[in-house]
């Protein structure tokens, strides 16, 4: 398929838009201040509308030479319907018909999909893991998130909610998480934890990580075990994930993963002690690779595999 199609990246931040070509590449890209709108769902909906227009004026070949719009959104999205359900962090976004208005606004075919799963797809497609049948994408981040390719396939699970890492449980007991749970996984390595601990460690409100990584990369012991403590940990919860789907590869990216030199090496001997033989033999950890654009470009994955 040699046309266009756009894709839509909304945060809570900023929503990113871009028009992605038949390679995964992203051509044109534009930007909407998600902030700047979020008061009210009208007026975010319509600013990303005008984006688009102005997008396709600008695709080659025009409105002709698009294929289709592909969009990922921060929380848990009804594919089939094309209904957003609920966006935690984006008020007014309940059972919204996002596929059908976006159609009657574009006149373009649309699909909508979880954005970390729209990341999973960019990866498994175009990026760290092309040519993996099995594989877990996940985004170490202010949350955790994750996708699951199995068998050359995005799982969703049957209420669309599949891949959760972050809300695994850790211990009987423990800190509590906004999804109503505590001792979650993403109570332990999400980044603002992670800055909470090393301003303690370090007794120093002003501490961040990258400055925590230079640390390290300089040997400094506090920082060292800083980063070994937070990789056991991530090794200790991936186990469970490792056994129970058996995956080949576990793509890790969002800020977190910067620190992949000192997290990396850690996670997998802690999953090689920990996990059955057969699963702990075959998995390798990489790192993301798209960076900023993977939801962009999965978007891309999405619009050309409509039976996904």
């Amino acid at each position: 398929m040699n046309k266009i199609i756009i894709g839509i990246d909304v945060g809570g931040t900023n929503t990113k838009c871009g028009l992605v070509d038949a390679r995964g590449q992203v051509i044109e890209r534009a930007r909407v201040d998600t902030r700047k709108y979020i008061s009210k769902k009208s007026l975010l909906f319509s600013a990303i509308v005008d984006t688009v227009l102005s997008l396709i004026q600008k695709s080659p070949g025009g409105r002709s030479g698009v294929l289709g719009v592909g969009m990922g959104l921060p929380g848990l999205i009804d594919t089939e319907k094309g209904l957003v359900k609920i966006l935690p962090n984006i008020p007014g976004w309940r059972n919204v018909p996002l596929k059908r208005m976006m159609e009657d606004k574009l006149g373009l075919p649309t699909r909508i999909e979880n954005d970390v799963n729209l990341i999973t797809l960019g990866e498994w497609k175009y990026g760290a893991g092309v040519g993996c049948r099995n594989l877990v994408c996940m985004t170490l981040g202010t949350g955790v998130g994750s996708g699951l390719i199995l068998d050359n396939r995005l799982y969703r699970g049957e209420g669309f909610a599949a891949g959760e890492i972050g809300h695994m449980p850790l211990e009987r007991k423990g800190p509590p998480c906004n999804c109503g749970g505590f001792a979650c996984f993403e109570r332990y390595v999400g980044n603002t934890v992670l800055l909470k601990k090393a301003r303690k460690l370090f007794r120093d409100e002003t501490m961040t990580l990258e400055q925590v990584s230079c640390l390290a990369s300089r040997k400094d012991p506090r920082a060292l075990a800083f980063w070994r403590e937070t990789a056991v940990m991530i090794g200790d919860a991936l186990t469970g994930v490792v056994n129970l789907l058996n995956p080949r590869m576990i793509i890790i990216g969002g800020g977190v993963a910067n620190a992949h030199r000192f997290l990396f090496k850690t996670v997998s001997d802690t999953i090689r002690a920990r996990a059955m033989t057969v699963q702990g033999a075959m998995f390798k950890i990489k790192r993301a690779r798209l960076g900023d654009d993977a939801g962009l470009i999965g978007a891309r994955v999405l619009v050309d595999n409509p039976d996904f």
